[in-house]
């Protein structure tokens, strides 16, 4: 069954954690008043910083917190959410205390007669070969069992460990070209031209580039739009601009709303 709403809100990359506190709370002003006014609220990946299990949240409080929030909405305007790089492990124990229904990546959705194929997008980013090999290891059902039956304390350990080791090759890139470092980040047009293709549309929406824009694009014949949704941090005001913004999809069409402003 395809998703089909007359209005939708959609957000991703939203990396949700303590130590972030400023951007968990316009998450959660968000959910209470912004998203209960569309039909549907899709979240496409990166919900959390991390995620090594759904067994962690009963010694979480703001892992308790984001549960009562997304319950909470999803009472009030339907859910869905598309697994994103860092919380693909997120299963159908935390599905079933948010109410929120899993979307296979990608997906196709259809809002106000416009029909979009959605997804978070490291699956796009087909120019860094290495995280291509990583994300179909780690996608794997028997070393995700395998992982999830480790001790807590060891999942926690690995996914520092991933995380360190990705700030640390994303600074070394930064000192190299910036020209490369942003190829290998980014999408690339031929996935995106094989994944509308295979979809029959041209309207495309996604995260996890951190790089938010409209674009229109073309290859072989083929004409399509893209929508790159924004990441959230208003946290780190002295690295970049706060920013925290979500898709709106309605019968006027398509605009982002900047959330940092509401």
């Amino acid at each position: 069954m395809i998703p089909q709403y007359s209005s939708a809100l959609l957000i991703s990359d939203i990396h949700l954690t303590p130590s972030m506190p400023l951007t968990a709370q316009c998450f959660f002003d968000f959910c209470e008043k912004q998203a209960p006014k569309a039909e549907a609220v899709f979240i496409l990946g990166d919900l959390f910083e991390y995620w090594v299990g759904d067994d962690t949240s009963s010694s979480s409080p703001f892992q308790q917190e984001v549960i009562r929030t997304l319950a909470t909405l999803s009472v009030k305007t339907k859910t869905y959410y598309v697994h994103g790089n860092r919380d693909f492990l997120i299963g159908s124990g935390f599905l079933k205390k948010t109410g929120m229904t899993l979307l296979a990546d990608p997906s196709l959705i259809n809002i106000a007669g416009e029909k979009y194929v959605v997804c978070h997008g490291d699956s796009l980013c087909t120019a860094d070969v290495g995280y291509q090999v990583f994300r179909s290891l780690v996608r794997r059902p028997w070393i995700q069992k395998l992982f999830l039956k480790m001790p807590l304390t060891w999942r926690r350990s690995i996914a520092n460990h991933l995380r360190s080791n990705s700030r640390t090759q994303y600074q070394r890139a930064e000192n190299k070209s910036s020209a490369l470092n942003h190829v290998r980040g980014n999408v690339t047009l031929e996935a995106c031209a094989a994944l509308m293709k295979n979809w029959t549309l041209d309207k495309l929406i996604h995260g996890h580039t951190h790089l938010p824009a409209h674009h229109h694009e073309q290859s072989g014949g083929q004409t399509w739009q893209r929508w790159v949704l924004s990441d959230w941090d208003l946290d780190h005001p002295q690295s970049d601009a706060p920013r925290a913004s979500a898709l709106s999809i309605n019968s006027q069409g398509v605009r982002s709303i900047d959330l940092t402003k509401t």
